[in-house]
């Protein structure tokens, strides 16, 4: 069964953030909190019939005011128009006060408040859908990044491979033409003594 939905509210960067949610925890995933917000004090159950009616009509979804601001809190807000420390505004990041929530009016029709949680698991899972489809589209770009390296790898292994093949083939030769050139220097040696000496012979 479907958990009631209750309305939380905290302040992150510039905005006020407000979301219908089963419980806090829900609430701070949804934020995207990494650490408890409201045994820091810093997040509340709200009991404004306002923002919780703005909440309830959207379950699941984060809603945005300028921090600071009373205006209604929507899916899209603008910055705020003055930014923090001018004009003795409101810190962007502040703590709410300490409160024990106010118990709101009980629904008069239970069936909104399942129809309320039943939209909170729809965003949720919708999220959850989006999650996994960026995952798979950073894992595809990893395997074609990590792809075009192996190909990279494998070029430069391939050319190194032939370049060493043919450096020991060059080497090869020049050692054969070495030896072939000390071959040379020795039979020739040995003709050019026999002719000298035929030479002086000759000469008398």
């Amino acid at each position: 069964m479907a958990k009631k939905l209750k309305t939380y509210e905290t302040s992150l960067g510039f905005f006020d953030l407000a979301i219908a949610a089963p419980s806090m925890k829900a609430a701070l995933e949804a934020w995207g909190a990494d650490s408890n917000l409201f045994h820091q004090g810093a997040a509340k159950e709200s009991d404004d019939p306002d923002v919780v009616a703005a909440t309830m009509a959207k379950p699941g979804v984060m809603l945005k005011r300028p921090v600071g601001s009373s205006g209604p809190f929507k899916e899209h807000a603008e910055l705020p128009r003055v930014l923090a420390g001018e004009g003795g505004a409101k810190k962007a990041a502040r703590t709410l006060p300490s409160r024990k929530p106010q118990k709101r009016a009980k629904s008069a029709d239970e069936g909104q408040d399942r129809k309320a949680a039943l939209a909170f698991e729809k965003e949720q899972a919708r999220r959850e859908r989006e999650r996994a489809k960026e995952e798979a589209a950073q894992r595809k770009e990893r395997e074609r990044r990590q792809n075009n390296i192996d190909q990279a790898q494998s070029a430069l292994d391939t050319a190194r491979q032939r370049h060493d093949q043919d450096a020991a083939g060059i080497q090869a030769r020049i050692e054969d033409l070495e030896e072939q050139s000390r071959a040379e220097e020795a039979r020739w040696g040995k003709e050019r003594s026999k002719l000298e000496a035929a030479l002086r012979r000759a000469r008398g």
